[in-house]
């Protein structure tokens, strides 16, 4: 049976953090062998925010960091398809064709554009059309290939819905050309910062990276947020909504430790530096093979561009298949198939007119 087809990936800001690893790439390790998977360096959606120059030039460097994480964890461009978005000119026509098919008022309804706009500073009268045009685009990134799934966190639902919609309303327009995309939560979609200020996030500096060094991690737990009513070892603790302990129950492999501390904690028995301790010891455990890997991949030269080089030309094949399908069941290449047979024959009749005379 062929495999069903899966679509996710990340904007090349850079490295890759903890939050990334537990809202996606751990699915993506997961479903590579049940799945054929396609990962977007999604280049053309951070000019949505940032289409100035001075950002573009590091989008080289962020596309290579981005991408040694990815294969770092575990990704493996022979099950996967790891390409760059820009490179595949299928999507801009792609993105212009769904244009038509969704209102302003749907778009600009859904909450993460807002927060978009409030992340990048952006007034409500100076938002870009582009970023309000950001989920037709990401829709244009999902039905290239035809996906069936598409791992997201649950702030990234409504997206998926959109695209849905959008390949609804085609197939009622035209025919049945796309499937219907479902979302696939991870287990633990988004993870909190370690300032306890909404998700773990670059912009706001409360990230752990997947290749910080073993003293950048234990410096960064040691400034974790914790209880703050508890300016004593003594006084009982809340577990709840404590970033120490989220992490725990994700990282600590060893769950008897876990339940030990969360105990003691609520007790009044154990101190946050024991805490952070054994949650620092934890996580660079967790982070050792990822960032002995990454070392191994960063000699190899020319490694990283030869996996997106491959990947980019699999995936132009895969769009022009599906553009070409759309413009058939649209009627628009059988229109210009008729002009230019039409024009060719003219052409044809008037050069022998011209040899004849």
């Amino acid at each position: 049976m062929e495999k069903k087809r899966i679509l996710t990936g990340d904007r090349p800001t850079g490295k890759l953090h903890l939050g990334h690893y537990v809202g996606s790439l751990v699915n993506r390790i997961k479903l590579q062998e049940r799945f054929d998977c396609y990962f977007i360096i999604a280049d053309l959606h951070t000019l949505t925010t940032k289409p100035e120059k001075e950002h573009i030039m590091y989008l080289r460097e962020n596309i290579r960091e981005m991408v040694l994480d990815y294969l770092a964890c575990g990704i493996n461009p022979s099950l996967s398809t790891i390409y760059l978005q820009s490179a595949v000119p299928a999507i801009y026509e792609m993105n212009l064709i769904f244009e038509m098919l969704i209102s302003i008022n749907r778009l600009t309804g859904l909450p993460s554009i807002k927060e978009m706009a409030k992340n990048a500073h952006l007034a409500e009268e100076s938002v870009p059309f582009g970023l309000i045009g950001y989920p037709v685009l990401q829709t244009a990134d999902i039905l290239m290939p035809r996906a069936h799934v598409v791992p997201v966190g649950k702030d990234n639902e409504a997206h998926i819905e959109l695209a849905r919609d959008i390949a609804r309303r085609f197939n009622q327009y035209y025919g049945e050309v796309f499937p219907l995309p479902e979302a696939m939560l991870s287990e633990v979609p988004t993870l909190v910062g370690t300032d306890n200020k909404g998700k773990m996030s670059k912009s706001a500096g409360n990230c752990i990276f997947l290749s910080d060094d073993a003293k950048t991690v234990d410096k960064k737990v040691r400034g974790m947020y914790t209880d703050p009513n508890r300016v004593h070892a003594h006084i009982p603790g809340q577990v709840a909504n404590n970033p120490v302990f989220t992490y725990h129950d994700i990282f600590n492999k060893d769950k008897a430790e876990v339940a030990e501390l969360k105990a003691r904690y609520e007790a009044g028995s154990v101190g946050d530096v024991e805490v952070k301790e054994s949650l620092a010891k934890s996580l660079n455990l967790f982070l050792d093979p990822i960032r002995e890997k990454r070392k191994q991949l960063e000699g190899e030269k020319g490694l990283v561009e030869e996996v997106i080089y491959k990947g980019t030309l699999k995936m132009q094949e895969v769009a022009e298949k599906t553009v070409e399908e759309m413009r058939s069941a649209m009627g628009l290449t059988g229109g210009w198939k008729k002009i230019s047979r039409i024009a060719r024959d003219r052409m044809e009749k008037a050069k022998k007119e011209l040899l004849a005379s």
